[in-house]
């Protein structure tokens, strides 16, 4: 149920950097550490946009893989779940490179059109 809180602090940066402008559409990077249930993000996400200018945007959310170092050989690679050796030395001394992301990406705004109200 974490995807609420989740699809609160988006819909809450959003609104920040757009501003009165409607938003058609926000991508999220999330890393697979998080845990983020796509469809359950979607869901909370049209319910607190519902009444702001995200209602009707789509909410794109981009998976980053989880990514490791191992500290004794220096190797990197994406692990198998939910085995964290390294597959060159074997240690299970390892740093986390990606995976743990959680943020806002990017954010697509409709333009308005200018308009001339100056004088003839």
């Amino acid at each position: 149920m974490h995807e609420l809180s989740i699809a609160t602090a988006v819909l809450n940066t959003a609104l920040r950097h757009a501003g009165d402008r409607p938003v058609t559409a926000v991508g999220v990077r999330a890393g697979r550490f998080r845990q983020v249930v796509p469809e359950s993000l979607r869901f909370y996400f049209e319910v607190v946009a519902r009444d702001t200018p995200l209602e009707g945007a789509r909410l794109e959310l981009i998976e980053v893989p989880v990514r490791l170092l191992c500290r004794a050989c220096r190797g990197e690679w994406e692990p198998d779940w939910p085995l964290f050796r390294c597959p060159d030395c074997a240690s299970a001394n390892v740093s986390v490179l990606a995976g743990e992301e959680l943020e806002v990406e990017y954010i697509e705004v409709e333009e308005k059109e200018a308009t001339c109200t100056g004088a003839r």
